[in-house]
């Protein structure tokens, strides 16, 4: 390359070196560990079958099952549709993130994770499916973060390596940068 190209390439690099490398902004940052904590509380309220807990985590005009063709829609409907996992008896469900990050203005926030169903049922055939979900939170009025979207993959049938693998996987804290896995 001619010299005199480089250095008109010179400022061109040392902004997109600059860009790449800019700073999460400080209220993404302190917004995606909020989301990561409200996820694992998330999951929690179903583990301890707490229907209160669940729908204090859902936004009244939320949509779950996002990324089918026939999203439930509303906090009324979500709740009739999560009855039995809530109670699992016929199913369990637990899940964590893996990754979050936030908007720049911390209202809105985008998490995904590893999920894991079981299937308690004597001989149940697969007993387990473990898959990914994604969900987008928004703040509430009240400062609150809540589900707005929920959807998530199929699964696949799982071992039990495959579960021992999830349960290993889980981080009960925010990491440094939650935006990685």
């Amino acid at each position: 390359m001619p010299r005199r190209t480089g250095l008109l390439l010179l400022p061109l690099s040392i902004a997109c070196t600059s860009a790449a490398f800019a700073a999460t902004p400080p209220a993404a940052d302190k917004a995606a560990c909020q989301v990561w904590q409200r996820e694992l509380s998330f999951a929690q309220s179903v583990q301890r079958h707490d229907a209160a807990a669940f729908a204090e985590h859902v936004m009244a005009d939320a949509v779950f099952d996002a990324n089918t063709p026939q999203p439930t829609r509303g906090l009324a409907a979500v709740r009739r549709h999560w009855a039995a996992f809530i109670a699992g008896k016929t199913q369990r469900v637990d899940w964590y993130p893996q990754q979050v990050v936030a908007s720049g203005d911390g209202k809105l926030a985008y998490s995904s994770g590893a999920y894991l169903f079981e299937n308690p049922a004597p001989g149940a055939k697969p007993r387990y499916v473990t898959g990914r979900f994604a969900t987008v939170w928004r703040r509430a009025g009240d400062g609150a973060w809540r589900v707005a979207f929920d959807g998530g993959d199929a699964g696949k049938p799982a071992g039990d390596a495959d579960v021992a693998a999830f349960h290993a996987g889980r981080q009960p804290d925010c990491p440094a940068a939650a935006g990685t896995n």
